[in-house]
């Protein structure tokens, strides 16, 4: 018989029991639900970069990075093969990490700029960062099925953030999607039609047992393809990240 990590359900049954969110991201450290996922971080893991001869690869899934009392929630897409998977912290150790936590520093939320390993001192103020897929995919692309396997990790995550978050921003399209689902799990109300993604964009959520309301922002995500490109600017970054620190009571 396969280990309970190795199911299908894993996620969804230990997400739903976790207590706390330091316990949600030990017990998502040792999924291995996504068999295709498992296969391909630990061959990143084995085979490397030479870049990073020596590294021992984290070759897990990555769990959030920050405070469990985090007023202001960031959701990526999943870590990178030679970044997260790489370091074990989430946008660390690589181009993408720079320039988020470059612009978190730079309003004051980040004790530092860079993101280069787990020990490196970083520490985050009032604001947590994310993903909807803990693993990192081939190609950086997960499967929608992969997608809602691993669902239940964020839906626990923002089930436990409840009582402080006040906002999120989505980077990118493909984690606006799989974020709906999650905070329609977790307790808010989601319109319908779901709201499409958009840069800038903002978006009340009322919550369904009338607590307080959660501020939706979507920002187009810190890849290098639109931070190389121009799409994506440091000040469009800051501009989005400022309006939900505001929206969360960090400003």
């Amino acid at each position: 018989m396969p280990h309970a990590a190795d199911q299908p359900d894993f996620p969804a049954r230990e997400a739903a029991r976790a207590p706390t969110v330091p316990r949600l991201d030990a017990r998502l450290t040792h999924c291995r639900a996504c068999p295709r996922l498992v296969a391909w971080r630990e061959q990143v893991g084995r085979e490397g970069r030479r870049a990073y001869a020596g590294w021992d690869y984290w070759a897990r899934p990555v769990p959030g990075f920050g405070p469990e009392d985090a007023a202001l929630l960031v959701v990526g897409l999943a870590p990178a093969a030679h970044g997260g998977n790489r370091t074990g912290r989430m946008f660390t150790g690589d181009r993408s990490g720079d320039v988020l936590y470059a612009a978190l520093h730079g309003i004051g939320l980040a004790s530092q700029a860079g993101a280069t390993h787990r020990d490196d001192g970083l520490r985050l103020h009032g604001v947590r960062v994310t993903a909807p897929v803990h693993c990192a995919p081939p190609a950086n692309k997960p499967t929608p099925g992969e997608r809602d396997t691993c669902r239940p990790w964020l839906a626990g995550e923002l089930r436990l953030l409840r009582p402080t978050v006040r906002a999120l921003v989505v980077l990118g399209a493909f984690g606006w999607q799989a974020v709906l689902p999650a905070l329609a799990a977790a307790g808010w109300t989601v319109p319908r039609p779901r709201p499409a993604f958009a840069h800038g964009a903002r978006i009340t959520l009322p919550a369904t047992d009338g607590g307080p309301d959660l501020e939706l922002f979507g920002c187009y995500h810190v890849s290098q393809r639109n931070t190389f490109t121009g799409r994506l600017t440091p000040a469009m970054l800051t501009d989005v990240l400022s309006r939900a620190a505001g929206a969360a009571g960090l400003r």
